[in-house]
């Protein structure tokens, strides 16, 4: 992760929102987990892809979290947090997508302190009734094998990045953030059916765009919720030769523990935090199967070993 985030208290918010606070900033509601948070930049691209990205909130709708993304020349990239009332200053952010994951973050740090609702950086899938998950740090092939998996017909996105999660009777329920999805411009080099999908996309300077998949894999390819039932972590290390194994709930945790929760987008990091965040990993990860790939082979071949863990599986189940 490339910045830093400075917890701040309300008198400093209020000094940064008198500096920040300009009317010529552009402004939009989203409705995140049915969080409202609003963006304020001066970044037309920001603006653009922050909607396309986000499912609409009414402007009826007072705030509930707030992000001002503004320019400070000469400073260094940082997000100042004040967390009372969920207010972030994000200072020299040029990249759409960390700005995105902060409001997520910010989403997620109001819905697990207040609803019991937990955050989880991974891709989310409902396979005929069944859903999957994918979780791994970051560039080991979580987003390319989600978009793999949505090509088979009774399968359904419910996120390629990031989603909610509620524990209770049975298995957890699953929610998705997100209206439509900030690709990689090379997806359609990976997955040929969507390279009609990569021509109708603005990319940025970091050759990422919303995409909405519903136009090319239909109406009904993206939902919103289902019920998890298999977890697979995703890593890549070429020196272990083993490249699909079942785990323990203990070794689900200490693989998360070890890659700061396969989420560099937590804009608390205190102790209580922490491990409220640990208690609610322990209690999902005793409700599902788990598994291990190793993304050393080709994404094909990669795809080929999720869907058997997840074919097998369910057979095994009947």
């Amino acid at each position: 992760m490339g910045y830093e985030v400075e917890v701040i208290d309300r008198d400093t918010c209020d000094a940064y929102r008198r500096k920040y606070d300009d009317d010529s900033l552009f402004s939009a509601k989203a409705d995140i987990g049915g969080v409202c948070v609003q963006l304020y930049t001066a970044d037309r691209d920001h603006m653009e892809m922050w909607t396309d990205n986000f499912y609409a909130m009414s402007d009826h709708t007072r705030s509930h979290a707030r992000l001002f993304c503004v320019t400070e020349p000469g400073a260094e990239m940082k997000v100042f947090f004040e967390p009372y009332t969920n207010t972030a200053f994000l200072i020299n952010f040029d990249y759409y997508g960390w700005v995105k994951s902060i409001g997520l973050g910010i989403a997620g740090n109001i819905l697990e302190e207040s609803h019991g609702t937990f955050s989880i950086h991974g891709a989310a899938l409902d396979i005929d009734g069944t859903g999957v998950t994918l979780i791994a740090p970051s560039k080991t092939g979580k987003t390319t094998q989600s978009w793999g998996l949505l090509r088979a017909e009774n399968a359904h996105l419910i996120s390629d990045d990031w989603y909610f999660v509620r524990l209770g009777k049975g298995r957890p329920a699953i929610y998705g953030s997100e209206k439509n999805c900030y690709i990689d411009a090379d997806i359609g080099d990976v997955w040929e059916e969507y390279k009609p999908l990569v021509k109708n996309v603005k990319f940025d300077n970091k050759g990422r765009g919303i995409a909405n998949v519903r136009w090319v894999a239909g109406e009904q390819s993206v939902i919103n919720s289902t019920s998890m039932k298999h977890i697979i972590f995703l890593k890549r290390d070429p020196a272990d030769k083993c490249v699909s194994r079942e785990l323990t709930a203990d070794e689900a945790l200490e693989y998360m523990s070890e890659h700061d929760l396969c989420n560099p987008h937590q804009i608390v990091r205190s102790e209580r935090k922490m491990r409220i965040r640990m208690e609610f990993l322990k209690q999902y990860f005793s409700s599902c199967s788990l598994h291990m790939i190793n993304t050393v082979k080709s994404p094909a071949e990669t795809q080929d070993l999720i869907r058997e863990i997840v074919l097998k599986c369910d057979i095994n189940a009947d």
